[in-house]
């Protein structure tokens, strides 16, 4: 049995007066075919990006809008991102050029 992997989103915002359109109207062109969002402030847990990292197998992708949607310090971004790679998980930020996922034969395909 193959497994699919799946593009999941994860969106936040830090206060309940800020809006996450913006980041979902992306996330769901990216391709997301599930996306986790809350709106939360810095000194709460984030339960559904807890939710997100139970149910993240390997070949799956979790994209955010920006780093700082998903890392509240430098420090955590790494280790989520490091923990990702580690397990097989890619990872792409759609504003900061960065994408985990794509791999060196992926690139050299596309390039030519």
């Amino acid at each position: 049995m193959q497994k699919t992997s799946m593009l999941f989103g994860y969106a936040r915002v830090s206060t309940q007066d800020q809006n996450l359109n913006l980041q979902l109207d992306d996330l769901k062109k990216a391709g997301c075919q599930k996306i986790f969002q809350e709106k939360v402030s810095s000194a709460k847990k984030r339960p559904q990006l807890q939710k997100l990292l139970e149910i993240l197998r390997e070949d799956d992708t979790v994209i955010v809008w920006k780093l700082d949607r998903l890392g509240r310090s430098l420090k955590e971004l790494f280790t989520l991102v490091n923990d990702f790679q580690t397990k097989g998980i890619g990872f792409r930020s759609l504003n900061d050029a960065i994408d985990t996922g794509l791999s060196h034969k992926t690139f050299l395909r596309v390039m030519n």
